[in-house]
């Protein structure tokens, strides 16, 4: 296929291709030319243009089939556009000759139609320079098509529209002639014809004036005679041109003359009464119309009133949003005289439709054409319509004479106008959501309550629905509206329209409660509940309102019921109640109520039990979890009267006639819709009657001549894939609303269960019925029995059951095949899925063969359309639910036969059909199917490149064919095989047939055909990507954005999502690069929007657009991918200007009232706050008035952003990187839009919507969390959110005010507590601005019952106040933990005390309320620890609920306590932590409810007031047991704060004397504790978890410490003079030294300390010493050397909690590990983290008293040897030496004195003096003067062995320059005490004189050399005294050495007084020499 891509055509590679390879090589070189012409160069196109003329020309008259004759055409024209134009005239010639000639042959017709297909596309590309041939063209076609088939006609019409769209103003002169030749065209009998009709007519009246002045009222005419008997696509095209037509005559876009007796401009009444005449009268003549009138009848067809409606809105849409702002109560006016014209609603059904028709008008006009401000302005005027209409109807109801009975029509008729007005206000109100609150303060909720009086049902329904809405967009008005109606039910029950109006709004309130997450008081279901039985049991009292109070009892009865089963759970027993009392309580007495009563009680009697059988239903719908087996029993005796009483209608229908018909037909239908839901054998005992009434119904004479609506009834029940056999009545449209009046009466049918017992019987009856019957009756049957048994089969198979004994297949199988023969298309795709389900159910591979070659057998002999086309697609749909085909023979069958159906011309069904079951079967077989693919391709193409355009139905099929042939290939598609090259080719070939085919289909006329061509490239594209041209795809994709066709729109953006995942840029470039090239005649908005925003900013207006939720996902979706590729590379910017330009796009320009501050102490610093951005949008950006869900997309777009870069580039979150980096490169980071990000946040947060208003919100809570640590630069010291302080305060404001919703005050606590705790504010009295917010939020939850109490349910305001608390609680631990870190690093005296946010400021600030808070805290706390028991323990929750939750809502609540519950526990140890469990003396707190059993008072139950000592351990129990049950099992979604919290408050409690010593004295607690943080150390691997895990142990075991400390103490005391032995051991172990597992604390604080050690440590246990490769070092990060240090100091505390015989039992395995861990860490870890910590732990078990006391001495004197020894085994001269001196000085000296241990340590000690590594000698030597200090057993001996080395060393060091600094005073300080010191002075003293400097040297001498002079000076200043006659003697005997000492005294002096000279006096005199006092020894 690459040989034609090329200028001309490749002859010779044509040539050699077989006939239909030729066609598509042809197909493909004519694409490839249209791309490639407009790029060539024109010189290239001129030299070549002859030869590409006569191989165009061949291709002409070579019969091209359609895709290929458009091709061609746009080839030719742009040949010669491009090229020579003059020849063009001579291929004019040509084509007129063609057109002329007669040749009838079959090659002949698609060559005159390739003709007229050039003649078009040539006049429109040369236009004017052809326009001399122009009369003889038009003559030649107009007559041609006098004799032209429905082809030609077609082409005819397409090619007269290009010919006016190329020659304009030049074509004025045949406009006539067009014009008379497209009005026969127009109502054509072949659709297709008409559309093009009405294109070529639309593009006539660019330019033909008299189209929409002169001639309108005949095209209207013209266009009402085309709706009749049209399809959806002729619909849409003539409404098209009608609505255009009549809006140029509203709008005219060019000035015209008046002609005679004509204006230029026409009203708007004058059109609309054109319109109205064509949906009153139709496109009938006027005697036609005059006579049907004079009849009473109406011959105006539904088509035409959908097609007059859907120009209406054309009309509007044309005209626009502004026009229809200023023209919409002349709009309205006439629409409602529409909705009330009496022929427009002369039967029900007439007013049905034309009430949908005026609602679909509305709708498309106000809903979607206006801003939300023009919307308000709408509901206003539409408020003002209902007021008139009711103000008419009450004038002519108060009328009381006997006159007034003339105006009953129009109290009949104001109800169609109120319906019609009151169903847009609701769906207005709804779609504004909060935003149209304004409209309450007017008269809305009276004008809609008034209309309940309405004496018509349908106008009181509207208002009920319309208050629903109300109630849905405003929670706050759901219970006003709830009280207001019930209480004026509950006023007028008298009154029949009152009870059925107020009744019905009740109930709609109370149902649309489940869409309003706030909800209502749990009081007002009892409210419910009590007017409901109030009705129901009045009903009796006054027979005139009877029937009202009866619908509307049961109605509030069933709305209740929807509210859940925390609401009904409490009312069941009076709901069960009310059903006994309806139904008889026995079968007998229901016999007997046969024998009584009229018509009138029956129609009661029957109202009564249907609703409540209703309500039975929505009890099995809404309240599944109540139905228990006892309430289910309770339900069946009212079940089995109600089932008896099937049986007795048809009596009651012969005795009272039709009077009883509508309630009987009613309760049939709520009797089977409750069966439905029950589980069969509940009903076991009905089962015959049931199946009776069921056989009567559905087969029944009564029934069969009703018209059965299969359109509603059959789709649920068929495959979606079939569905699309039936026509576009099926598809989603924009038009769905309207165009399912055209499917029939709405009939509905229920899904029933049955049970084979007595199938057989009743399915061979139902055979017998259908044989019976012929035509229309028989269909009916056909249709009830197969949607039945089709339920019945999908049911078994879902429920895995069977069909039963083999004797159901025969009548089974035999109605479903008679039903495949039906004219019906539905009823066949049913009977196809029916026998695939029957195969399913049946599972035996013969029968399926068996009831394949039926179908085989049927298609061989059958010659019907309808018979064939069922066959095919049954023959492929039989293996759809048995595992697909998986036999080659079966395979090889199916695709003969079916290809030989696809190819039949002369049915197009038996193509559609038979093409759309080999598309089932591709994907039904798999990798099966891969060799017969290229055969299939060959089909498809051919099918696709000669199938005429006029039967689209086919084109749809083979769309679906190549889908699925391309996901059959799938990724084998993507790439050739190198080493296969006949495979490789193969492939390519196969993809470029898919190219091609999709090619085909993406230039066919029809929308749906172009949506599948869409989706075959984006499947393509997903298995071959390189493949796919985007530069073709996107601008394909871009002009459809727009269309008016759902599944084209959703096609694109379905597409757009998935290129956008891998290609965002490259999407977003080709879009772009297409607006620029269009022609600006064909420019939409959506395109300006591309050139000034790109396709992102399309795509939002798009969404703003949209209504289908699927469609608006896939955008969203679409976005989110094209943000996530490029928000972060280098197109930031313009994602945060989009976002910001969305949101500024709001037609509301007020800007947010700012709260009024009382406070005047606020009053200077006000000016920021309220001046802060105070314009609420920016006037000329690209979009204008976006709609708030739009704009909250928006916001939810910039968190996605600002979450892309935090893992992206750090440069965005540092501003001085990001500016730096700014210089040298051309990247953006976020940090540089801050000052955007907050202002798209704080109006977000200040709009009128709820929902963006909690968005902004949540983007502000993101600012603030990833920007408060972010330095400014520019100022040090200070961060840069710091400059938007008023900014959030303003932000948050509005969030606080008294009419704030719950949700809202909730999540700008969160806000609050964050900004706060972020420490961006350093200044208090800013603070103190949100500080004032939280604390007025306080005071209102303490306040009592608010109004937010009565507006919305319980659960809300516990979700308000928890989340105030929870704002409080992270508040004050903030300032706890600044206050501890002012504390640990205290400020500079110069700083003031309370400027500053941290520390003291921010915790007084907190301070005053937290005596109120704590209480609140702890009861919050209380309520929690209730929530959380098991279900076992529910009984034992508070009858009234906790002090924040009621009972009713204890469900909702539990969630709101889980999310807050960590802060508050953390809040509230660290307060007890604060107050030492010191209880004040302070009253109670108000609590927002009275004080229940549960709250943590001072007042106690029976017994009294309770003792603080009581109180305390109520509360430290209450944290123990919350925090161990959390830490217990913290779930995997549980946030890592949680645990942290948990562990934290545990931490501050135990800080505290008496919660550690309760802790202490209560072993079981502590072992339990332990045992729970075992668990959390080995499931949370985070390091800051597992230290504070340690952190809290240690805890633990110090308290166990302190206990056992205070035990030893107590028993000492109480002993006396007793001898020590006597005393009781305290402590594990007792006597014995054993440790029981489970209870011992020790125990378990080893083993934790065992899993921390071997988690990081594995070497340490015996059996995974072996697991890493000797010589290997272990590596430990610093929080593991961290763990490590704090497991082991845990283990140095447990010897001292144990007995001195349980010491004697753990201290080989502390010793061990203490050892292991020494040995295998060395020295890895800092000073303070590691090694220190391994060393201090060491040094404490080495000196625990258990090594001194008696009994136990002994033993850990042997221990301890062992040790050291061990130690002393494994030597490194780093830590190990450190460890061994840490044995010698902590250790009693009779450890490590024997032999021969003190040898090997002299030994160590001396190795390390004479390393090589200096920093090993140096630590040596500092560990000796340690040693040398110590007592002297053990000094003595070291300093006799190794005082003569250390005498060498210094020595040696006199002799060479010193490399490390050493201390030899730390030695010679040890010797004053010994009896020879005179004779070490005297070694020493010379030596230390050889260290000294004089005053030449000192100054320029090396740092290390001053040092060690100083030293040296400072120790002989020390020694000198002490010795002094050895020191005379010296200096006698040895002048050099007195020389040098007062030389370096001398330079000393000076030194010391040049410092002085430099330094303060003050400074001086502080620093006066004091060795000078110290020269004179003599």
């Amino acid at each position: 296929m690459e040989r034609a891509h090329s200028l001309l055509l490749n002859e010779e590679a044509c040539s050699q291709l077989a006939e239909h390879q030729r066609a598509e090589f042809v197909f493909e070189w004519l694409s490839h030319l249209k791309k490639l012409l407009p790029a060539a160069d024109r010189a290239d196109i001129k030299q070549n243009q002859r030869r590409l003329v006569d191989q165009l020309s061949s291709v002409l008259i070579g019969s091209p089939g359609p895709p290929t004759r458009w091709v061609l055409a746009h080839c030719l024209a742009l040949l010669y556009r491009l090229g020579d134009p003059v020849p063009a005239s001579l291929l004019v010639e040509r084509c007129n000759d063609i057109i002329r000639s007669k040749d009838d042959s079959p090659s002949g017709l698609p060559t005159r139609l390739a003709a007229v297909a050039c003649l078009g596309s040539l006049y429109e590309q040369l236009g004017r320079m052809l326009v001399g041939s122009f009369r003889e063209t038009l003559a030649n076609l107009l007559k041609a098509m006098k004799s032209a088939e429905s082809q030609g006609r077609y082409e005819i019409m397409l090619s007269m529209e290009r010919i006016l769209r190329g020659l304009g103003v030049s074509a004025v002169p045949c406009h006539r002639d067009v014009y008379k030749a497209a009005r026969a065209c127009l109502t054509d009998r072949s659709m297709a014809v008409r559309c093009a009709a009405a294109k070529c007519l639309l593009e006539l009246q660019r330019e033909a004036v008299f189209l929409w002045t002169t001639e309108l009222e005949n095209v209207a005419t013209l266009c009402f005679r085309a709706f009749e008997g049209s399809n959806y696509d002729v619909r849409v095209a003539v409404a098209k041109l009608l609505g255009t037509l009549l809006a140029t005559a509203v709008e005219p876009r060019q000035p015209a003359a008046p002609r005679q007796g004509g204006r230029s401009r026409s009203s708007l009444e004058e059109v609309m009464d054109l319109l109205w005449g064509g949906f009153l009268r139709g496109g009938a003549g006027f005697l036609r119309a005059s006579g049907d009138m004079l009849k009473g009848t109406s011959s105006v067809s539904k088509d035409v009133r959908i097609g007059v409606t859907q120009a209406c809105v054309v009309l509007v849409s044309t005209l626009g949003g502004s026009w229809l702002e200023g023209n919409l109560p002349a709009l309205l006016s006439l629409l409602m005289e529409l909705a009330s014209h009496g022929r427009a609603t002369q039967t029900p059904a007439d007013a049905a439709v034309t009430r949908r028709c005026v609602s679909f008008i509305l709708r498309s006009s106000l809903g979607s054409l206006l801003s939300e401000k023009a919307q308000t302005n709408a509901a206003k005027q539409l408020c003002l319509a209902v007021a008139a209409q009711k103000r008419a109807v009450d004038a002519a109801l108060s009328e009381g004479n006997v006159e007034s009975r003339v105006s009953a029509a129009d109290v009949s008729a104001s109800q169609h106008v109120l319906v019609c007005c009151l169903l847009e206000l609701g769906s207005l109100v709804q779609g504004l959501g909060s935003t149209a609150a304004p409209l309450l303060t007017d008269t809305l909720l009276d004008t809609v309550i008034s209309v309940l009086l309405h004496p018509v049902a349908s106008a009181r329904l509207a208002a009920a629905w319309c208050l629903r809405c109300v109630a849905m967009a405003m929670p706050s008005q759901c219970s006003l509206l709830l009280e207001r109606c019930a209480e004026r039910l509950a006023a007028l029950k008298s009154s029949p329209e009152a009870v059925a109006g107020y009744g019905a709004a009740v109930a709609a309130v109370v149902a649309g409660v489940q869409q309003c997450p706030l909800g209502i008081p749990h009081t007002k279901g009892k409210v419910v509940l009590g007017l409901a039985e109030d009705l129901l049991r009045s009903a009796t009292q006054n027979s005139r309102i009877s029937l009202q109070r009866t619908q509307a009892g049961w109605l509030l009865v069933s709305a209740l019921i929807t509210l859940g089963p925390a609401v009904v759970e409490h009312h069941l027993p009076r709901l069960l109640l009310l059903w006994r009392c309806v139904f008889p309580p026995s079968l007998r007495e229901q016999e007997m109520e046969l024998r009584r009563g009229d018509y009138f009680t029956w129609q009661v009697t029957l109202e009564g039990r249907a609703g409540a059988l209703c309500a039975m239903k929505n009890l099995l719908l809404h309240c599944k979890e109540l139905l228990t087996d006892d309430i289910i029993s309770r339900l069946l005796t009212p079940l089995a009267c109600a089932v008896a009483l099937l049986t007795k209608l048809p009596a009651l229908l012969r005795s009272y006639g039709s009077s009883v018909r509508c309630w009987s037909v009613v309760y049939r239908l709520r009797v089977y819709e409750l069966l439905a839901l029950l589980p069969p054998d509940t009903y076991q005992e009905s089962f015959g009657v049931v199946m009776n009434q069921l056989v009567s119904d559905l087969s029944g004479q009564d029934n069969l001549n009703q018209p059965c609506s299969e359109l509603t009834l059959l789709p649920p029940l068929c495959n979606h894939d079939d569905l699309l056999l039936v026509g576009p009545a099926l598809l989603d449209t924009d038009h769905r609303y309207i165009e399912e009046q055209l499917l029939g009466s709405s009939v509905g049918g229920a899904s029933l269960d049955h049970d084979p017992f007595s199938l057989f019987q009743i399915l061979e009856q139902f055979v017998q019925t259908v044989n019976q019957l012929k035509g229309q009756r028989q269909q009916t049957v056909q249709t009830h029995v197969c949607a039945a048994l089709c339920s019945l089969l999908k049911h078994q198979v879902s429920t895995r059951g069977s069909l039963g004994p083999e004797e159901l297949r025969v009548p089974a199988l035999s109605l479903l095949l008679g039903a495949l023969e039906s004219e019906s298309r539905l009823l066949r795709c049913l009977a196809a899925e029916g026998l695939s389900r029957l195969l399913q159910l049946v599972g035996e591979p013969a029968f399926t063969v068996s009831v394949t070659l039926l179908c085989l057998d049927k298609l061989k002999t059958a010659r019907d359309a309808a018979t064939r086309s069922g066959h095919a697609l049954a023959l492929a749909a039989l293996q759809r639910h048995t595992g697909g085909i998986s036999s080659p023979q079966n395979l090889n069958t199916c695709l003969g036969v079916l290809f030989t159906l696809s190819q039949d011309n002369t049915s197009p069904e038996v193509q559609t059909w038979s093409l759309h079951a080999l598309s089932l079967v591709v994907d039904l077989s798999g990798g099966l199917y891969r060799c017969h693919a290229e055969a299939s391709f060959t089909l498809v193409l051919r099918l696709l490149l000669a199938a005429p355009p006029t039967h689209p139905e086919v084109h749809h099929s083979l769309g679906r064919c190549l889908h699925a042939l391309i996901t059959s290939l799938g990724p084998d598609l993507q790439a050739l095989h190198p080493d296969l090259a006949d495979v490789g080719s193969a492939v390519a070939g196969l993809r470029s047939s898919c190219l091609v085919g999709c090619g085909v289909m993406q230039a066919s006329p029809d929308c749906l055909v172009q949506a599948e061509a869409i989706s075959c490239l984006q499947q393509l594209h997903m298995f071959s990507p390189p493949h796919v041209n985007l530069a073709c795809l996107v601008p394909a994709l871009c002009v459809n954005l727009c269309s008016s066709y759902l599944c084209l729109r959703r096609a694109v953006v379905a597409c757009l999502r998935q290129l956008a995942q891998r290609e965002a840029l490259e999407v977003s470039e080709h879009a772009v690069a297409l607006v620029k090239d269009l022609p600006r005649r064909d420019n939409t908005q959506l395109d300006v929007t591309i050139k000034e925003v790109g396709l992102e900013g399309a795509l939002f207006t798009l969404l703003d657009r949209e209504s289908d939720p699927g469609l608006r996902r896939d955008i969203q979706e679409t976005l989110v991918h094209m943000m996530a590729s490029s928000a972060t590379t280098g197109k930031l910017g313009h994602w945060l200007k989009l976002c910001k330009d969305v949101l500024s796009a709001s037609a509301d320009s007020r800007a947010p009232v700012e709260a009024s501050q009382d406070d005047e102490e606020a009053e200077s610093g006000r000016d920021d706050d309220s001046s802060v951005f105070r314009a609420r949008s920016e006037s000329g950006g690209p979009f204008t008035a976006l709609r708030w869900a739009t704009r909250r997309f928006a916001m939810e777009c910039v968190c996605r952003i600002v979450a892309q870069c935090e893992s992206a580039d750090p440069a965005h979150f540092d501003m001085a990187l990001a500016q730096e980096r700014r210089l040298h490169e051309s990247t953006d980071f976020l940090v540089l839009h801050l000052g955007d990000l907050v202002r798209m946040a704080f109006m977000a947060a200040t709009d009128h919507s709820d929902q963006l208003r909690l968005a902004g919100l949540q983007t502000l809570l993101v600012i603030i969390r990833r920007f408060s640590a972010i330095p400014e630069p520019e100022f040090p010291g200070h961060v840069i959110l710091e400059q938007y302080q008023a900014n959030v305060g303003a932000a948050l404001r509005p969030a606080f005010t008294a009419d704030a919703p719950p949700d809202v005050t909730a999540k700008a606590c969160q806000v609050c507590s964050a900004w706060i705790a972020s420490g961006v504010v350093s200044d208090l009295r800013d603070l103190r601005r949100v500080h004032q917010l939280l604390a007025s939020s306080l005071a209102k939850i303490q306040a009592g019952k608010d109004t937010s109490s009565h507006l919305y349910n319980e659960a809300a305001a516990t979700m308000e106040t928890l989340a105030v608390l929870k704002a409080w609680a992270e508040v004050y631990i903030v300032a706890v933990q600044r206050s501890k870190q002012k504390e640990s690093s205290p400020a500079p005296a110069n700083e003031g005390s309370g400027s500053g946010s941290g520390g003291a400021g921010l915790l007084k600030l907190v301070q005053s309320d937290l005596s109120t808070l704590s209480r609140l805290w702890l009861a919050a706390l209380q309520d929690y620890a209730l929530l959380t028991l098991p279900q076992e323990y529910a009984s034992q929750l508070p009858a009234a609920g906790g002090s924040f939750y009621t009972a009713e809502t204890v469900n909702q609540a539990r969630a709101h306590y889980s999310s807050s519950w960590a802060p508050i526990l953390h809040a509230t140890s660290l307060w007890l932590h604060s107050t030492g469990f010191v209880m004040s003396e302070d009253g109670p707190a108000n609590l927002s409810r009275p004080a229940t059993p549960t709250s943590m008072g001072q007042h106690g139950s029976v017994g009294g007031a309770k003792s603080p000592e009581d109180v305390s351990s109520d509360r430290l129990h209450l944290i123990l047991g919350i925090s161990v049950e959390f830490l217990c099992s913290p779930h995997s979604e549980d946030q890592m704060e949680n645990i942290t919290s948990c562990l934290r408050a545990l931490q501050a409690l135990l800080d505290v004397s008496w919660p550690r010593a309760k802790v202490g004295n209560d072993q079981a607690l502590s072992v339990e504790l332990l045992s729970v943080l075992h668990r959390l150390m080995v499931t949370r691997e985070a390091a800051a978890v597992q230290l504070a895990v340690l952190d809290l142990v240690r805890q633990i075991v110090t308290a166990a410490q302190e206990h056992v400390k205070e035990k030893r103490h107590s028993a000492e005391v109480d002993d006396g003079a007793a001898e020590k032995e006597t005393l009781p051991e305290f402590g594990e172990g007792r006597d014995t030294g054993g440790l029981i597992p489970g209870r011992s604390l020790v125990f378990a604080a080893l083993e934790l300390c065992l899993c921390v050690l071997l988690r990081k440590l594995p070497q340490l246990s015996p059996r995974l010493a072996g697991s890493t490769p000797a010589g290997s070092v272990w590596t430990l990060s610093d929080s593991d050397c961290h763990l490590v240090s704090s497991a082991l100091a845990v283990l140095s505390d447990l010897p001292s909690i144990c007995s001195p015989e349980g010491s004697v039992s753990i201290l080989p395995t502390v010793l061990y590990l203490l050892l292991g861990v020494l040995r295998e860490c060395g020295g890895v870890g800092g000073e303070r983290g590691g090694r220190g910590g391994r060393l201090q732990a060491l040094k404490a078990v080495l000196s625990s008293p258990m090594s001194r006391q008696e009994k136990s001495r002994g033993a850990w004197t042997l221990l301890l040897r062992s040790a050291l020894n061990t130690l002393l085994g494994y030597w490194e001269p780093g830590t190990l030496l450190t460890a061994l001196t840490v044995f010698l000085l902590s250790t009693a000296p009779d450890v490590c004195t024997v032999q021969p241990l003190h040898a090997l340590s002299l030994q160590r000690f001396t190795a390390a003096m004479d390393a090589k590594d200096p920093l090993v000698v140096s630590r040596c030597y500092q560990l000796l003067a340690s040693v040398f200090q110590a007592q002297s057993a053990v000094a003595v001996p070291y300093i006799q062995a190794l005082g003569p080395h250390l005498v060498r060393h210094l020595q040696v060091l006199n002799q060479t320059p010193p490399q490390q600094r050493l201390h030899p005073e730390l030695l010679l300080q040890q010797t004053r005490d010994y009896t020879q010191s005179p004779q070490l002075a005297a070694i020493l003293l010379p030596i230390l004189i050889s260290f000294l400097l004089d005053e030449n040297t000192l100054g320029s001498a090396p740092a290390a050399s001053r040092s060690l002079h100083e030293a040296a000076l400072k120790d002989l200043m020390r020694l000198g005294p002490q010795h002094s006659a050895v020191f005379r003697s010296l200096m006698a005997s040895s002048p050099h050495l007195k020389a040098r000492l007062e030389a370096a005294v001398r330079g000393n002096q000076e030194s010391l007084s040049a410092k002085s000279s430099s330094n303060t006096p003050t400074a001086s005199s502080k620093s006066s020499p004091s060795i000078t006092l110290k020269t004179n020894f003599l």
